[in-house]
């Protein structure tokens, strides 16, 4: 609730690492975010950080979703990653991140990946977000939307219960002329 984003799953390691994972099993499984045919049409955006956990995870699963996480065309924002074998459909951007994004023709999709976030949000090239906020509030850590960056104009298109969390879809609203 209170915008902190850091190790929901707990993969960091941190003290309060984990807590997306504290209110069931319901709350985060399958398409939490309603991501659909988008998926099936668009490319996921993945740091290399969060490729590399997600990497670990997706291939070794079967269900409806995961089907569609495994064939979505993925591109990876590194300057290290090299090797993108381990999970299928994925390559590293070629060139800067912006450019790559601001070229692409198919929705572009970004889950998790703060750094990717941050730098496409610095540009105004998110157009929605797509928001599960849970009953706990953390006090320390990153935020999604960090301290001194502009002010975010969004407007609430929905919000709906997604287990313990909400799921709240907000689009970026144009600045007044």
């Amino acid at each position: 609730m209170d915008g902190i984003v850091s190790d929901p799953d707990g993969s960091d390691s941190t003290p309060a690492g984990g807590w997306a994972f504290r209110h069931g099993p319901e709350t985060v499984a399958g398409d939490k975010f309603q991501l659909g045919s988008t998926l099936d049409a668009g490319v996921l955006l993945l740091g290399r950080r969060t490729w590399q956990l997600f990497s670990r995870l997706w291939p070794k699963r079967d269900d409806p979703f995961s089907v569609r996480m495994n064939a979505v065309p993925k591109l990876v924002g590194s300057h290290t990653l090299t090797n993108t074998s381990a999970w299928a459909n994925s390559r590293v951007i070629d060139g800067v991140l912006v450019d790559a994004v601001t070229h692409e023709h198919r929705d572009v999709i970004i889950t998790g990946s703060l750094s990717v976030v941050h730098t496409l949000m610095a540009k105004d090239l998110i157009d929605e977000y797509r928001l599960l906020i849970f009953p706990t509030v953390l006090g320390t850590g990153e935020r999604l939307f960090p301290a001194g960056a502009p002010p975010a104009l969004l407007r609430c298109r929905s919000a709906e219960r997604a287990g313990a969390a909400v799921l709240a879809r907000y689009a970026r609203t144009a600045p007044a002329d």
